[in-house]
């Protein structure tokens, strides 16, 4: 059997996105590019593991201005987990998201966070509607945690500039794991396997 993609070189795994077999090389080539891959494929889990990830741009460092002391993460490391679970989940609840959108979306949200401390409110949103739509979830699960512990304890628990450092933190931490892939989605794998319960799967349900 041939690939379905080439139809040249003999088929040799299965591609779930796709429901047909293709060759390796086509894997390879297609793999979160023209093929928008399931994170439970096999191939792309090895591949997400083994791949060399291209040397990240330093112009493009997020923030690179804001130190993050080791102090601040041991400090903030429950709202680290409860935001990095919450992004997870909210980008593969969205249909099409991948790393670029959950970069942009990010960047938007961490804007917005810094115009705070100066004491201004100016929201930036995203031009992306995927981005967009990750960042409008992502405000939502953030008045949620505040409104719940506001209850608990009768007093703001959060405060915003730890919200914007966390989510400095979450943009380093795709700024290192994006592999550079149009449709690439290693920093959300990376996420899966840090935060996700075992036996849970993605179910893109949101549209934009």
């Amino acid at each position: 059997m041939n690939c379905a993609i080439c139809e040249s070189r003999r088929a040799r795994r299965y591609c779930p996105a796709l429901t047909r077999n293709i060759c390796t090389a086509c894997c390879g080539s297609s793999r979160e590019n023209t093929i928008d891959c399931p994170l439970t494929c096999e191939h792309l889990q090895a591949a997400h593991l083994h791949e060399r990830i291209p040397a990240p741009d330093p112009a493009k460092f997020p923030h690179p201005d804001v130190e993050i002391s080791e102090r601040f993460s041991k400090e903030n490391s429950g709202l680290f987990a409860i935001l990095s679970k919450a992004l997870l989940q909210v980008a593969l609840n969205t249909r099409g998201a991948a790393d670029n959108d959950v970069r942009e979306a990010l960047d938007a949200m961490a804007r917005t966070y810094r115009t705070l401390e100066s004491g201004l409110i100016y929201e930036t949103k995203p031009a992306s509607l995927i981005a967009a739509a990750i960042a409008q979830q992502m405000a939502a699960e953030i008045d949620q945690l505040r409104r719940s512990l506001k209850e608990r304890a009768g007093i703001e628990m959060i405060r915003d500039a730890d919200i914007f450092g966390v989510l400095v933190m979450l943009q380093r931490l795709e700024f290192f794991h994006n592999n550079g892939r149009r449709r690439g989605r290693a920093f959300l794998n990376f996420l899966r396997r840090e935060f996700q319960e075992p036996g849970t799967v993605e179910s893109p349900i949101v549209s934009v």
